[in-house]
């Protein structure tokens, strides 16, 4: 099933479009037995807190409720709700929207969803971040095609970000997509962020120059130290511009990367997912695997 358009924006949007650290303080007692952490950021009206599940499915399940959650907030606040996924396992990890009860509870009619960053492959094709998300939630549940925007794969690399920026900024301006107070960034509702062991987020690779990014909303790498090497991404004045944000992870393959973002490693060195803020709420959401050197 193909959901979404394929159409550029450049250079004249088109009419059809929808108008439509730290100290961690452990909390217990809530509803699901789990560990619950919290702790502010430096900016006083900003939050991040910090999710343990015991297990993958219990990852999962609790993801699922947050995002329902704020769907309905934001359904009911603005009347629609804007998502930006990414790829890996995190799709699979959103599999339980896609049952009882929130398959039917969900307004997914009122979803707009996007993408924090694309292979520069065909949609068909097995790295496409828009195939997995179609074949693992997007198809499974009755979200409006014209609601999906994808990134246009007939272009190259930078075609694709210069197209994919605009068509954003024309969101923007039809107020499908608000706009932040703070920083004039596009202010998505709800960023769903992934990390690698090397503790990358989106595109965004340790040491590459793209981290320093501070005009562009999409920009494009060539260069990708993981393949394919040709990529687009959301920028982190973007991400950062989001009003939340759920950062989730799951096993042992990125436990180190877990332990230097969140723990006391002592590693003077930043990685990309440490640049992550919020200008609500940031939640990272691990397993118990994943945590396991906090």
């Amino acid at each position: 099933m193909m959901l979404g358009r394929n159409v550029s924006f450049l250079p004249k949007p088109p009419t059809n479009l929808p108008s439509n650290s730290t100290l961690l303080q452990y909390l217990l007692g809530r509803t699901r037995k789990r560990d619950f952490r919290m702790a502010e950021t430096a900016h006083a009206t900003a939050k991040r807190m910090v999710e343990v599940l015991g297990s993958e499915e219990e990852l999962a399940a609790a993801l699922a409720e947050y995002v329902a959650d704020l769907s309905d907030k934001f359904v009911r606040e603005r009347g629609l709700f804007t998502v930006v996924l990414s790829g890996g396992y995190l799709i699979d990890l959103l599999r339980k929207l896609a049952e009882p009860p929130y398959a039917e509870s969900v307004e997914w009619s009122k979803w707009h969803v996007f993408w924090l960053d694309e292979r520069v492959v065909p949609k068909t094709h097995p790295d496409s971040n828009y195939k997995l998300a179609c074949d693992g939630l997007l198809s499974k549940v009755p979200i409006a095609p014209e609601n999906v925007y994808a990134i246009n794969d007939t272009l190259s690399a930078e075609g694709a970000a210069d197209d994919y920026e605009a068509c954003i900024r024309y969101l923007v301006q039809s107020g499908v997509v608000a706009s932040s107070a703070a920083s004039k960034f596009p202010k998505f509702d709800l960023m769903l962020l992934g990390m690698g062991p090397d503790g990358h987020v989106a595109s965004l690779f340790p040491g590459h120059p793209l981290l320093d990014e501070k005009e562009r909303w999409v920009t494009f790498i060539k260069d990708s130290p993981k393949p394919p090497p040709q990529r687009i991404t959301l920028t982190f004045p973007v991400i950062n511009s989001s009003e939340y944000i759920a950062l989730v992870v799951a096993g042992t393959g990125e436990v180190d990367a877990v332990h230097t973002a969140l723990g006391n490693s002592g590693d003077a060195k930043k990685l990309p997912a440490q640049m992550v803020s919020s200008e609500g709420e940031l939640t990272w959401f691990l397993d118990k695997a994943a945590a396991s050197k906090l």
